[in-house]
């Protein structure tokens, strides 16, 4: 079984910033993402990284904006996240190999 704990999420102001951590109970994943969801809206995806070789994707909504990131030594994935805007506001969850989720953890972005 794999767990997926996640933190760092809160209430910030707009144009503020959080950073997430998603640590993983165990390596060996090829693809590390985030989602979000917003009340009312289906999940999408935010960004994603590639454990071999870093390759990363992110949505246009949040290109330029968010950064993604891992730490091989913790088994760890970070998502950076800057110049938040409300519409940020989302319960974001962790990802892995597009199998495993994490408890998800709430952002609020205040106008």
């Amino acid at each position: 079984q794999v767990q997926l704990v996640e933190s760092g999420g809160g209430l910030v102001q707009a144009g503020g910033t959080l950073r997430l951590s998603c640590a993983a109970s165990r390596r060996a994943f090829s693809t590390y993402g985030w989602f979000r969801q917003a009340p009312g809206k289906e999940r999408e995806i935010v960004a994603q990284i590639r454990w071999s070789g870093g390759s990363i994707y992110y949505a246009d909504s949040v290109k330029g904006r968010f950064t993604i990131s891992r730490d091989n030594a913790k088994s760890t994935v970070y998502l950076q996240m800057n110049s938040l805007k409300p519409e940020d506001t989302a319960v974001y969850y962790c990802n892995v190999d597009g199998t495993y989720w994490g408890q998800g953890t709430q952002v609020t972005v205040s106008s």
